[in-house]
């Protein structure tokens, strides 16, 4: 059984920065490309990252480029997303998404629960 559960999500300070955690199991992590997607409140689900399933190609959403870093740790089974320079409009549910490849294509057949980001002063 798939299994993604995300943590790292709280509340923050406009400016600060968050490191989200995905720990995946129930599959061969190493071999799948992963994404997050955020919903903000009253909003539809926006992909925000992707990572191909060797760390060495990344896709990022223009609202979140050059303040998102998103990484993986193949031999922990963990995906992150590192937050900087966080703005009111980050304040969302993540998700960590599964790709049905190996290759990023913004297409996820798996999510995890969300954690919740807020961005307020």
């Amino acid at each position: 059984e798939v299994q993604l559960v995300e943590s790292g999500g709280g509340l923050v300070q406009p400016g600060g920065s968050l490191r989200l955690s995905c720990a995946a199991s129930g599959f061969t992590f190493s071999s799948y490309a992963m994404s997050w997607v955020r919903q903000a409140p009253g909003k539809g689900l926006e992909w925000v990252s992707a990572i191909n399933s060797g760390g060495g190609s990344t896709s990022y959403a223009d609202s979140v480029k050059g303040r998102f870093t998103i990484s993986r740790d193949n031999a922990k089974n963990t995906l992150y997303l590192q937050m900087n320079s966080l703005k009111p409009e980050d304040t969302a549910v993540y998700y960590c998404a599964k790709e049905p490849g190996s290759y990023y294509q913004k297409i996820n057949d798996y999510w995890g629960q969300g954690t919740q980001v807020t961005v307020s002063s």
